[in-house]
């Protein structure tokens, strides 16, 4: 595609009403921007209550998925957009909610040999006494459906395991505890089946939460990683591999840790990643050379095939 009238008439959803709403009008926005820059004819959508309403009466091409969390990034938007024939951007229907779910996504894992970090499913305050046995301390506790590192917290003992719980079951899905691994966090992101350089974070907060990602000024990204060349390249291809297990297509980011013994343990993955000015995703792309604007079409493209 090399001109803005081969997309057509191009819808940027945004908003959505999951707890993440806020992120992802920020990335819509800024998306919509560029979109308008490079000559599309882009309409920026806010989705208050669901995609159905926000779109009637409209027509449009195609549309790019901005639209963070659960509503946007779970398989639901993309089974509306398919039911709508309308071609949209990223993951399709089974990519997306099993991506979004992170219990799913590490069994899926698990079951294709990839190294994940140990984990405790706690269904209620009964588990807090089987979980402290099963993982030990530290732990991060986490919704399994949540994203923006909302409702997560360090664990360093049964009452604080408790109180993670209590804040984590809040946001209505599974909730499960994690083995805390010591060692450096990495994300790769992923664009049209290729690894983005990868990056290095590190952050004075005790993990990268929701204010390390989006308010705080001390986080530091590290871009080149400062990986070996070989080392670069096999991260690269493990965010390749899990991305290709769970069928993740078109654009995304892979958040890994290599721990203290040299192994890369992957985390999450996400189908609709940030392009904020903190986000990740466009940092990788400049560091390959490649402009936000140009990113953005490149991923908009991802519609089409």
């Amino acid at each position: 595609m090399n001109r803005g009238d081969d997309f057509g008439r191009v819808a940027v959803l945004m908003g959505g009403n999951a707890a993440e709403r806020e992120i992802s009008l920020s990335s819509g926005g800024a998306v919509y921007k560029s979109l308008i820059r490079s000559g599309i004819n882009a309409v920026a959508v806010d989705v208050t209550s669901n995609i159905l309403d926000a779109l009637q009466g409209q027509v449009f091409d195609r549309a790019i998925n901005m639209i963070h969390g659960r509503g946007g990034e779970d398989g639901v938007a993309q089974a509306v957009l398919e039911t709508l024939d309308l071609p949209y951007t990223g993951s399709g229907v089974l990519a997306s909610a099993l991506s979004m779910d992170k219990l799913r996504t590490k069994l899926c894992w698990q079951g294709a040999g990839l190294l994940t970090p140990q984990w405790f499913v706690l269904k209620s305050e009964l588990d807090v006494e089987l979980c402290a046995a099963a993982l030990s301390f530290p732990v991060i506790v986490k919704p399994a459906q949540e994203g923006s590192s909302l409702g997560m917290s360090r664990a360093e003992n049964k009452k604080e395991l408790l109180l993670a719980w209590q804040e984590a079951v809040k946001y209505q899905c599974d909730v499960y505890a994690e083995a805390w691994v010591l060692g450096q966090e990495y994300t790769v992101g992923i664009l049209v089946g290729k690894a983005l350089p990868v990056i290095r974070l590190d952050t004075p907060h005790v993990f990268y939460d929701f204010d390390a990602k989006y308010r705080a000024n001390t986080t530091q990204y590290h871009c080149p990683a400062g990986l070996s060349a070989q080392e670069e390249s096999a991260l690269a291809d493990l965010a390749l591999q899990a991305c290709e297990i769970v069928g993740v297509s078109g654009w995304g980011r892979v958040d890994v840790f290599i721990d203290e013994q040299g192994n890369s343990q992957l985390i999450e993955v996400n189908t609709v990643p940030g392009m904020t000015d903190h986000s990740l995703v466009p940092m990788a792309a400049k560091q390959a050379g490649m402009s936000f604007d140009e990113l953005v079409l490149q991923i908009l493209e991802t519609s089409i095939q």
